[in-house]
C-alpha cells in the first residue's frame, strides 16, 4: 500500500499528525496504536498525545511513532501542553469526546484539520448531561470530519451538527486469541479458578457501573439452582470491586473477582461461555475475542452490539437479570446451538476489517483534508 503522501511532489515534506487520546480505554488505546503503527509504516510522522501510562500499556512509542505526555484534564496547562505538542501539524487527529474537545481548545484560531473519532457510547444523566452535550456540539463543530464506530455515533455526530460525519468500522488490533499455553492446559487453567466439573462463565471489564456486573451478580442468583452451578469469573479491576466482593459472600453467589489478568487469552480457551452484561463501547472488545476465539457470546443489546456481532450472539435486553440468567441457562443446555454461534461467530468475524483496511480507510481521508494544503504546510 502507497504512503499518503504519494501525491506530494518530490522535496516536500512528509505528512505530520497528531493522534490525541485522553484516558482512553482499552479499545481507543489499542485503536490508536495500530493506527499508529500503519501511519508510521507508510512514511506518516506521528506524534500520540497521552498520558504517559497509556504510553507504558500500549507502547506508541514502540511502533515508531513520538509520545508527549499529555494529562487527561482539559484546564489551560494540558490545553497549552497539547497546542503545543500540534503546532506544526498537518493534520490533528482526536479520539474520543474528552480528546476532541480539548483538541478542539488546543486548535482554536488555527486552520489546521481536525478529524474526531467517536468510539463509545457517552452517557450521562441529570444536570451532565447537558454537559456532555455541550460537550459533543462543540466537539463535533470543530471537526472537518468525524468517524463514528456504529451507524448509531454518527447519527448522534450529525444531530450534534457535525458537518461530515461518516462510518469508520475499526479493527480490533492483534487480538488476544485463545490458545492453551503448553504449561497450563485448558483443563489446568479450570482446576485453578475452581470450574473442575462446572461450566465456566467468563465476564472481561473493568470494575465500573456502566460495565453491568451488578446485573451479573443479580443474575448469578438464579445459576445456583443449576446442576452443576456454573462459576462465573469476572476479570478486571475498579471502583465496585468492594461492593461486588460484599454481595458476592452476602448471597453466596458462584462468582469469583480475580482482578486485572494478563492471561485472558487462556482464561477464554477455558470458557464455556463469554458474558457481557452491559459496555458503552461501540465495538466490544471481548466480544470480537469471543467471537474470533469460537466461545459462545451473552451480551445485553447494548450501544452497536447488535450492529458488530449480528446474529452470532445471544442478545438480551438491556438491564433486564431475569432475561440475561435464563439466555445462559438455556445456552449451557444446549449444546447444538452453542456449536451453532461458534460457527456464526466465525462468519461474522470474516466481515470486520482488517487492520489494514482500517489504516487504508483514514489513510484516505487524511489524503482528502491535505491534498489540496499550500505548499508552505508540507
Amino acid at each position: 500500500m502507497s504512503p499518503v503522501n504519494s501525491h506530494v511532489p518530490h522535496g516536500q515534506s512528509t505528512l505530520r499528525t497528531v493522534q490525541v487520546l485522553g484516558g482512553g480505554n482499552a479499545g481507543s488505546s489499542a485503536h490508536v496504536r495500530s493506527l499508529a503503527a500503519g501511519l508510521v509504516a507508510r512514511g506518516v510522522r506521528v506524534t500520540v498525545c497521552a498520558p504517559a501510562e497509556a504510553d507504558f500499556a500500549y507502547g506508541f512509542t514502540v511502533v515508531g511513532a513520538d509520545h508527549v505526555h499529555v494529562p487527561r484534564s482539559s484546564d489551560p496547562v494540558s490545553v497549552a501542553a497539547l497546542r503545543t505538542a500540534c503546532a506544526g501539524a498537518d493534520l490533528v487527529h482526536a479520539h474520543g469526546l474528552h480528546a476532541s474537545f480539548r483538541a478542539a481548545l488546543a486548535l482554536s484560531g488555527r486552520r489546521t484539520p481536525l478529524v474526531v473519532t467517536w468510539h463509545n457510547h457517552a452517557h450521562a444523566e441529570g444536570p451532565r448531561a447537558h454537559l456532555l452535550r455541550v460537550l459533543e456540539r462543540r466537539a463535533v463543530k470543530s471537526a472537518t470530519v468525524v468517524l463514528g464506530t456504529t451507524s448509531e455515533l454518527v447519527d448522534r455526530a450529525r444531530h450534534r451538527g457535525a458537518r461530515d460525519a461518516r462510518l469508520a468500522a475499526v479493527a480490533l488490533p492483534r487480538p488476544r486469541a485463545a490458545y492453551e499455553h503448553p504449561d497450563r492446559p485448558r483443563s489446568k487453567v479450570r482446576a485453578e479458578l475452581g470450574a473442575t466439573g462446572r461450566p465456566l462463565l467468563l465476564a472481561v471489564g473493568s470494575l465500573d457501573p456502566h460495565r453491568g456486573h451488578e446485573l451479573l451478580l443479580d443474575a448469578a442468583r438464579a445459576w445456583r439452582l443449576a446442576n452443576p452451578v456454573p462459576l462465573v469469573v469476572i476479570a478486571g479491576e475498579g471502583p465496585l470491586r468492594p461492593l461486588l466482593q460484599r454481595r458476592i459472600e452476602g448471597e453466596e453467589l458462584p462468582v469469583r473477582l480475580v482482578g486485572r489478568r494478563d492471561d485472558v487469552g487462556e482464561l477464554l480457551a477455558a470458557a464455556d461461555l463469554a458474558l457481557l452484561p452491559g459496555s458503552r463501547e461501540a465495538r466490544s472488545v471481548l466480544a470480537q475475542e469471543a467471537l474470533h476465539a469460537r466461545v459462545p457470546l451473552v451480551a445485553a443489546r447494548t450501544g452497536g452490539i447488535s450492529e458488530l456481532v449480528g446474529e452470532a450472539a445471544e442478545l438480551v435486553p438491556h438491564r433486564d437479570a431475569e432475561a440475561f440468567a435464563a439466555a445462559v441457562l438455556r445456552l449451557l443446555g444446549d449444546p447444538e446451538r452453542r456449536q451453532a454461534l461458534q460457527d456464526l461467530g466465525v462468519r461474522q468475524a470474516a466481515t470486520w476489517p482488517t487492520e489494514d483496511e482500517t489504516v487504508a480507510q483514514v489513510l484516505s481521508v487524511y489524503d482528502e483534508l491535505t491534498r489540496s494544503m499550500p505548499l508552505g504546510r508540507r
